[in-house]
C-alpha cells in the first residue's frame, strides 16, 4: 500500500534538483495533495502549469528566510521534506552570512511552522558535506542536522526519557553527490566535452559517493517512513573516481575525439574524499537496508522508538569514499548505461 495515500506532502525547495524529483515522484504516488514551496517565480509558474492537469499539485513562492508564510503554508500539511538550501561551495564561503540565513535560520523557521501546525512528520535533506565540515556550505548543513536532533529531542520535554515518536517526528537524511544535478562534475563534463574540451579536474586522486537523481529522491521519500525522531538517516552509496568519470563520459560521449583530461587544482574548502559518517558518528550508528541510521549523541538506544535497530549490525569504520572500493571504469560505464545517467 502507498504510505503516501490521503497524505499532504509540501516539498521546500521545489524546484530545485532533487526538490522537483521528489515533486515528480509523490504527484506519482498517491499522495492527496503535493504543495511546492520555492522563491524561483519562473521554474515555480513552470512546477505549476507542468502538475495542473492532476489537480493534486500546488505551487507557492515563499522564501524559508519567511517563517510566516511558511506557517501559513503548513496549514493541513502531514508531511514536510525540507530541500531549500544554499549548496553552491564557493559562494556560500563567499557570502556566508547568506548561507546561515538560508541554511540555519531558514531551517529553524521551517521547524517552527511544522510545529505550531502541528505536521507529523518533517525531513531535511542534508549533505555529505556536513560530516566534519571544511567550508561554509557543509557547516551550515550541519547545523541544520543539529537543528533537526535539537527539535525531535525538545519534543519529548516533560515526558518520560524514554518515551518518542510524540508530536512532529524531525530526522535528517544524508547523501553524497547526485549525478546530473546542478553544480555536479556530470553537466560540467558534458559541457566540455561539447566544446571539445579540456575537461578539468581539480584533482585526479578525488573520490566522490554517487547516486542517481531518482534514487536520491526514493531515498528521502523511504526515510519518512524509517524516522522515529532525531536520526540521521546516511544512504549506502557507490564510489566513483572523479578521473574514471571523465575518462567513461569522453569514451561515450566523444569516443572518437581527442579530449584533453588536465589538471587544475582543488579549489578552498574541496575535500579529496567524500564522507557520509565520520568516527564519533560510528559508536551510534546502525546499519539497516540501504541506510546507515546514526542517533542523536544523547539518545537512548534502548527506548521503544529504537526497538526497530534492535538485532541490526553497527559498522565498524567511518563511511568514507577513500575506504570503500572505487567502481572500475567498466563497471562506472555499466552502472551509467543501466542508470541512463548520459540520457
Amino acid at each position: 500500500m502507498d504510505r503516501f495515500k490521503d497524505k499532504t506532502v509540501l516539498v521546500t525547495g521545489a524546484c530545485g534538483t532533487v526538490g522537483a524529483e521528489l515533486v515528480r515522484q509523490l504527484v506519482a504516488s498517491e499522495a492527496t495533495h503535493v504543495v511546492c514551496l520555492d522563491n524561483n517565480e519562473t521554474e515555480l509558474f513552470f512546477q505549476i502549469e507542468q502538475y495542473r492537469t492532476t489537480g493534486k499539485v500546488s505551487g507557492h513562492l515563499a522564501d524559508i528566510r519567511d517563517r510566516e508564510a511558511l506557517k501559513l503554508r503548513m496549514r493541513g500539511v502531514d508531511i514536510v521534506l525540507h530541500a531549500a538550501a544554499l549548496k553552491h561551495v564557493g559562494l556560500c564561503e563567499d557570502g556566508p552570512a547568506q548561507a546561515i540565513a538560508t541554511n540555519i535560520l531558514g531551517t529553524q523557521n521551517v521547524i517552527d511552522a511544522a510545529q505550531e501546525n502541528g505536521v507529523a512528520r518533517v525531513i531535511f535533506t542534508s549533505s555529505d558535506k556536513a560530516v566534519n565540515p571544511t567550508n561554509v556550505m557543509g557547516t551550515s548543513k550541519l547545523m541544520g542536522e543539529r537543528l533537526m536532533t535539537a527539535a525531535a529531542e525538545t519534543t519529548a520535554i516533560g515526558l518520560d526519557a524514554r518515551t518518542r515518536n510524540v508530536g512532529t517526528i524531525f530526522a535528517s537524511t544524508r547523501f553524497g553527490n547526485v549525478l546530473g544535478s546542478r553544480g555536479s562534475v556530470v553537466p560540467l563534463f558534458r559541457r566540455q566535452i561539447a566544446a571539445g574540451g579540456p575537461i578539468t579536474l581539480t584533482d585526479r586522486r578525488m573520490t566522490r559517493f554517487i547516486m542517481t537523481l531518482q534514487q536520491a529522491a526514493a531515498l528521502v521519500l523511504d526515510s519518512v517512513w524509517l524516522a522515529t525522531g532525531g536520526e540521521v538517516m546516511v544512504t549506502k552509496m557507490p564510489v566513483a573516481r572523479i578521473e574514471d568519470i571523465a575518462h567513461v563520459m569522453r569514451a561515450a560521449l566523444a569516443p572518437d575525439r581527442e579530449i584533453a583530461i588536465t589538471e587544475i587544482g582543488a579549489k578552498p574548502g574541496e575535500k579529496m574524499y567524500e564522507e557520509l559518517m565520520n568516527d564519533e558518528e560510528v559508536r551510534r550508528t546502525w546499519e539497516m537496508g540501504d541506510f546507515f541510521v546514526s542517533l542523536s549523541a544523547f539518545a537512548d538506544p534502548a527506548a521503544p522508538g529504537y526497538s526497530h535497530l534492535a538485532g541490526c549490525p553497527q559498522p565498524d569504520r567511518p563511511y568514507n569514499s577513500a575506504h570503500e572500493p572505487a567502481l572500475s571504469r567498466d563497471a562506472l560505464a555499466a552502472y551509467f548505461a543501466e542508470k541512463r545517467v548520459l540520457g
